[in-house]
């Protein structure tokens, strides 16, 4: 486990553990000496003249308080050091799933990350904290005393020894058995939660289509597999406990009797088999723990696994001596992508020259808005080259390449925080004029007046606090603040009312204006403005040319023009006659 830890910690922090490990160790060891120092207590004690006895008394004392000293550094150091690895932990997961592709995010690891980014790093780092010394003490100092006991007598210290192998296998023996069951568990935690968070956002759809029974029986049948899966571990967990508890307290009756005999008729003293008797009830204690220790450690062992795999999964490849473009050109040279087995863009070639605009139109699954999500990089290709200024994207700096890139998506994410907060993420050092002249070209200024705390209104976790127009003015004013040289628009107008959509239109014809612009169109109105539009289908580029050149062609994208300008008919109001 200590492996895991460093590997999931990171080179910086090994060492730091590796000196509090070392200082838990000597702890324990400490302690087990101090014991030693109660043998010649009791035997002087028990002997002809028991005032000897204080000399021996102040040092086992000068012992326990060395040890109660080094508990407390290292405990302290422990405590240290598991806060530092957390924060150090939050940063480096942060800044590793920054780096990932965002195909990687499926629904199951958000779900999974979101664990793992909330309570999961939190229970990890607490082992550090609160689980690494008792372990540690727990196994090493039971083999102190042991060793002590081989000092004074061997037979009783070889009686005790035996035990040492008897708990491994025992631990060893459980942790392998409840690994199964702690995995049953886990996943059957998942589904319970998912099943509750199913039954509260389908509330709606179930009350209307009357079926909120079946749904409280799905999710009772999904938490009663919770309880069967919880009592399968307990059950599972017991012969382990039981075995110890059994095991250490056959090794003291052992060395009761042994003990007895020895003093009845071997050279072992009334004293000497006293203490040695303390000792071995004093190692009890710690062996007796190991099974609560052990069952944390394989929760925490379960968490630390899953944050290596996160860990480990390799983001995008980086350039070692990236390109800066100097131009703003766009260039699609016969790409090939592929997701989940399926070819997503199939030899797709084309290219959008510095400052003009293309639009990208096609069915549903074409393949239109991974070609946006290609050229910001936020997957690789298989085949071929996105060029950005001549270059290709894999040679350029993310960050530089970002810069130069000012995205609005359909479906805007805002955090949790103020409008001018959100705003201010397109470029955080830009002053207030700055930000209330990008507000003002988005027509977001018409959303803060209306609002009782203006500018500083609270938008809500995702925005939830704004309607989808309200959100896409944010999103609109955070890409004019960023004044990137190539814009990337997908279909942002929708499933806006007419009201929104013409604040919106307005505010993309400012964000668009002199720069490098690729939007992918629904409405195919949107379209008419464009100097090329590209019909995709299938992945592939079908047709390409201006708005008229393909109307007169008459082809794929004039019947597409034709059947979505076609006006929805309506049916004759009955006349109740």
């Amino acid at each position: 486990m200590i492996r895991t830890l460093l590997r999931v910690l990171g080179r910086e922090y090994a060492q730091p553990l590796r000196r509090t490990v070392a200082l838990m160790t000597m702890t324990a060891v400490a302690e087990g000496l101090s014991y030693a120092l109660v043998v010649p207590v009791l035997r002087e004690l028990f002997g002809n003249t028991p005032e000897n006895a204080w000399p021996w008394l102040i040092g086992f004392g000068g012992a326990i308080a060395v040890y109660a000293a080094l508990r407390y550094i290292s405990d302290l150091s422990g405590f240290h050091i598991g806060t530092a690895l957390l924060r150090g932990m939050y940063h480096r997961l942060g800044d590793h799933l920054a780096r990932l592709p965002v195909g990687w995010y499926s629904t199951s690891r958000l779900g999974e990350v979101s664990v793992l980014a909330s309570r999961g790093v939190l229970d990890a780092m607490s082992v550090i904290a609160h689980l690494l010394a008792p372990f540690v003490s727990a196994c090493v100092t039971p083999l102190t005393i042991v060793g002590v006991m081989l000092v004074f007598d061997w037979q009783m210290g070889l009686a005790a020894l035996v035990a040492v192998p008897i708990v491994a296998a025992i631990q060893i023996s459980t942790g392998r058995s409840m690994a199964a069951e702690d995995a049953e568990r886990e996943e059957r935690d998942h589904e319970a939660t998912g099943r509750v968070i199913e039954f509260l956002q389908a509330q709606p759809v179930l009350r209307a289509g009357g079926r909120t029974t079946e749904r409280f029986r799905l999710l009772d049948d999904s938490l009663q597999e919770v309880e069967r899966a919880s009592r399968r571990s307990t059950l599972s967990a017991l012969p382990g406990a039981v075995g110890l508890t059994l095991t250490v307290q056959a090794v003291f009756t052992a060395l009761l009797v042994l003990g007895t005999y020895l003093a009845l008729y071997g050279d072992l003293g009334v004293a000497e088999t006293l203490t040695i008797l303390v000792l071995a009830a004093r190692c009890a204690d710690p062996l007796l723990s190991l099974t609560d220790i052990g069952g944390k450690l394989r929760g925490a062992r379960s968490v630390l696994a899953r944050l290596d795999t996160v860990l480990s999964t390799e983001p995008l490849p980086e350039a070692a001596e990236p390109i800066r473009p100097l131009r703003h050109d766009l260039e699609f040279d016969s790409v090939v992508f592929r997701h989940d087995d399926r070819t997503v863009i199939d030899n797709a070639s084309l290219s959008v020259p510095q400052g003009q605009r293309l639009a990208v139109v096609g069915p549903s699954g074409a393949g239109k808005s991974t070609l946006l999500q290609l050229l910001a990089r936020f997957y690789d290709v298989d085949a071929g080259t996105v060029r950005v200024g001549g270059v290709d994207v894999r040679d350029i700096d993310p960050e530089v390449l970002m810069a130069r890139i000012a995205i609005v998506f359909q479906n805007v994410y805002l955090f949790d925080g103020t409008i001018e907060e959100n705003v201010r993420l397109g470029r955080p050092d830009a002053t207030d004029a700055e930000v209330r002249a990008a507000a003002t070209a988005a027509r977001l200024d018409e959303v803060t007046e209306r609002l009782p705390d203006g500018w500083a209104a609270n938008v809500g976790e995702g925005g939830a606090l704004l309607s989808g127009g309200e959100r896409q003015r944010v999103s609109i004013a955070r890409a004019l603040l960023k004044n990137a040289p190539i814009v990337l628009l997908d279909e942002v107008t929708s499933a806006l009312d007419p009201v929104n959509e013409a604040a919106v239109h307005e505010g993309i014809e400012r964000l668009m204006a002199g720069r490098t612009v690729v939007t992918v169109a629904h409405r195919m109105r949107t379209v008419q403005r464009a100097d090329r539009v590209v019909f995709l289908d299938g992945g592939r580029v079908v047709e390409e040319g201006s708005h008229e050149e393909l109307l007169r062609r008459g082809g794929r994208y004039a019947d597409f023009w034709n059947i979505s300008m076609v006006p929805v008919s309506r049916e004759p109001e009955s006349t109740g006659q």
